[in-house]
């Protein structure tokens, strides 16, 4: 049974999508079947890791709101292990569509369940607002990461993010835990940037990864080629701290010791 994982943050700019993107490639690298759902509208993790929208009949808007199963719109990337249920710029119009729907909130939630024995990990890329279908993305998760950037207003809005995901702890899902917080686009030259992160860690201390996603140009010119970093560049320090961050979710959630033994059976 997959472990859901969603990527929220509502303010925008802070490395959400390239966080999702990122992650999971890093996941199915590692050889780890892994599902990435794009529940952003502007449709970025689909494009990020090489689909062109243009080609896409059917995505999440379809599983949403005309009742078509995951399975008929999932989609495989060219990386073994790592698929994709694609967005589109219709899912704007969702929540208004979905707004009378008996258990609005758990729309997504139904909509994995299926194929949640086919995979690992299911990664949410979550749209940057606090509406309904960020709403269903994390009545559907187990966990949350929670990128934040490296920069003045870091701490500006995570309140925000905070308080709407114990409302859907305490009505919607009890179990939904925070997985980290990830800071990112980290510069180590820059005094800001390391008074950031002391200040993050003082206020959320064990919450927070150990592993810093640095700014680093690769990370950035991946998506322009639909290319995870870790395939656009595996040597560069974008794609290490990737897969670093990748390695500490596993021993978060007790799965390094899962792969040694299916290889050992191999």
């Amino acid at each position: 049974m997959a472990r859901v994982i969603g990527v929220a943050n509502q303010k925008g700019g802070v490395g959400k999508t390239t966080s999702a993107i990122n992650v999971a490639a890093s996941l199915a690298v590692l050889e780890f079947r892994t599902l990435l759902v794009d529940a952003d509208p502007q449709a970025n993790s689909t494009t990020g890791v090489g689909f062109d929208l243009h080609n896409i009949q059917q995505s999440l808007y379809d599983c949403m709101v005309n009742g078509t199963q995951a399975k008929d719109v999932i989609l495989k990337s060219e990386i073994p292990n790592l698929d994709v249920i694609p967005s589109h710029i219709d899912l704007v119009g969702a929540e208004i569509e979905m707004i009378n729907y008996p258990n609005r909130e758990s729309v997504l939630k139904g909509i994995l369940e299926p194929v949640k024995n086919d995979y690992d990990f299911v990664i949410i890329d979550c749209s940057p607002s606090l509406g309904l279908i960020t709403v269903n993305a994390l009545t559907a998760s187990d966990s949350v990461i929670v990128p934040v950037q490296t920069e003045f207003f870091a701490l500006e809005g995570l309140g925000k993010l905070l308080n709407t995901i114990k409302i859907v702890q305490s009505r919607l899902n009890p179990e939904l835990v925070i997985e980290g917080i990830l800071m990112t686009m980290y510069d180590g030259r820059l005094r800001l940037c390391n008074q950031v992160v002391n200040e993050v860690r003082k206020h959320f201390d064990e919450m927070v990864f150990n592993t810093i996603i640095h700014r680093n140009s690769r990370i950035s010119e991946a998506p322009s080629v639909g290319k995870p970093v870790i395939l656009y560049d595996g040597q560069s320090k974008g794609a290490m701290n990737y897969l670093n961050l990748a390695k500490e979710i596993l021993q978060k959630n007790d799965m390094t010791k899962i792969k040694q033994e299916e290889r050992i059976l191999e």
